[in-house]
């Protein structure tokens, strides 16, 4: 199967995700970390299958609705030609009482094209619905990895560093520090792919919005990652 190259498709992400989990549980199989590659797989995968789920179901909801629309415009218009009828026939006398007349009209109009308007939007906000409670599960699982590189603070490496009777234990070789950090970082590259899957498939501005917001806090966050990796450097070459 030959790869899109104008979208972003599911399946390397899911093959990536996969491999990377591998490479945790290969150096780290007994820390947290692990356990939240395992999570983000899966919610991955509930990505990608809601995409393929949502695009059947609101086709068929998307019909049902231009039915409906179809059904409730021919209604109206079929009241309001038996109302112009009715007043042309058996008008009022009064033009007080025309003027009744065609507020009813007006009102049953503006309902109508309200109703209509409710029935065009179902889909999208359907779809809406669903999207945003996966981008906030995706949100939160950044901010858990981005927990578990907190307190991996490569100065505490260093031979001038003294801990305090409250310093985390750091139980990590300068080595070992360093896989983690990169694989933290991964770890949040691949939420904000995960993220950007929920995209390819709506064209909502909130969905849009908040896809852009955990790239963005993604990206953050594997700023800090970096940093800490560049201390790391720093503490080794000072240490050789």
């Amino acid at each position: 199967m030959g790869i899109a190259l104008d979208r972003l498709e599911a399946d390397p992400v899911l093959a990536t995700l996969a491999q990377l989990r591998a490479r945790i549980g290969a150096r780290f199989p007994e820390r947290g970390l692990y356990s939240v590659s395992g999570e983000l797989v899966e919610l991955a995968e509930r990505v990608a299958q809601s995409s393929v789920q949502n695009r059947n179901r609101l086709h068929v909801v998307r019909i049902v609705s231009r039915v409906v629309i179809v059904v409730v415009a021919a209604l109206t218009l079929v009241a309001l030609g038996f109302a112009v009828r009715s007043a042309a026939m058996e008008g009022p006398e009064h033009d007080v009482e025309w003027l009744s007349l065609v507020e009813s009209g007006v009102n049953d109009l503006v309902f109508a094209a309200v109703a209509i308007w409710f029935l065009y939007t179902v889909p999208e906000r359907l779809r809406r619905s669903e999207t945003l409670a996966l981008l906030h599960e995706l949100r939160s699982l950044a901010h858990i990895i981005d927990m578990h590189q907190l307190n991996k603070d490569p100065e505490r490496l260093r031979a001038s560093f003294t801990p305090t009777a409250v310093s985390p234990a750091m139980d990590l070789t300068s080595e070992e520090l360093e896989h983690y950090l990169d694989y933290c970082s991964e770890l949040l590259s691949l939420v904000g792919k995960t993220a950007a899957l929920c995209a390819e498939e709506s064209r909502d501005a909130v969905v849009l919005d908040t896809v852009s917001t955990i790239e963005t806090l993604t990206i953050g966050m594997s700023r800090k990652v970096w940093q800490k990796i560049t201390v790391l450097n720093e503490v080794r070459r000072s240490a050789g």
